[in-house]
């Protein structure tokens, strides 16, 4: 299959197009380095964007939530958002002040997962995404919990991706004579000491899987 992402009406580059990237290794790499997206939909004639988890299986996104969710009811044109913010571009000047990011968006419809074991598979591959070596470690869901969650599966046949790095770019004009400080500030994020469940009994120790996150970046 390619390597390269489609160019269509709803995924080509408009603006900035020195930004966008049409390489598929990029979107894997966006969508792997982080767990919530944002999920726009179009409910009674009304737009609604609702954050939630997922899970990148290949060329497949899972998404989850409650049969409750009108946002997962499925069935329709879905737009999936994930952004990542790698620091703030500081110019001379307002006007070309800007952000170092990395971004993704998903175009499809989702198709509702009903089949048992599919749903399974589904649900431990979006735990596994956010928490690696959790599914095997905490209790897997019952029958009951299966069927009080929606889960929908996205195909990752139709996206776009963009890609802001580097400083300002007023260097080389007029504003570049105000003496004034420019560059990036940049921002990181990293998964803290594990807190433990006030509720939890004395001796029972942070699993490996958790413990070894601690310190470590996030996206």
């Amino acid at each position: 299959m390619s390597d390269r992402l489609p160019d269509s009406d709803l995924t080509r580059h408009r603006r900035l197009r020195e930004q966008g990237s049409l390489d598929r290794a990029d979107l894997d790499v966006i969508l792997d380095a982080g767990f919530v997206c944002h999920l726009g939909v179009v409910i009674e004639g009304r737009p609604v964007v609702v954050p939630t988890v997922y899970g990148r299986d290949g060329r497949r996104l899972y998404l989850h939530g409650s049969v409750a969710s009108r946002s997962l009811a499925g069935g329709g044109p879905v737009c999936v958002t994930v952004t990542h913010v790698d620091g703030l571009v500081l110019a001379r000047s307002v006007f070309e002040h800007g952000v170092d990011y990395r971004s993704a968006m998903i175009h499809g419809v989702p198709r509702k997962v009903t089949d048992p074991d599919e749903k399974l598979a589904g649900l431990r591959r979006l735990t596994e995404h956010a928490t690696p070596g959790q599914w095997s470690y905490a209790r897997q869901p019952n029958r009951k919990e299966l069927a009080a969650t929606t889960l929908l599966v996205l195909s990752l046949d139709e996206a776009s991706v963009k890609i802001r790095t580097g400083g300002p770019d007023d260097g080389d004009g007029p504003d570049a004579e105000l003496g004034l400080w420019a560059g990036t500030l940049p921002l990181t994020s990293t998964w803290g000491t594990p807190v433990p469940d006030p509720a939890l009994p004395p001796g029972i120790p942070v699993p490996d899987h958790i413990a070894r996150r601690e310190g470590a970046g996030q996206g």
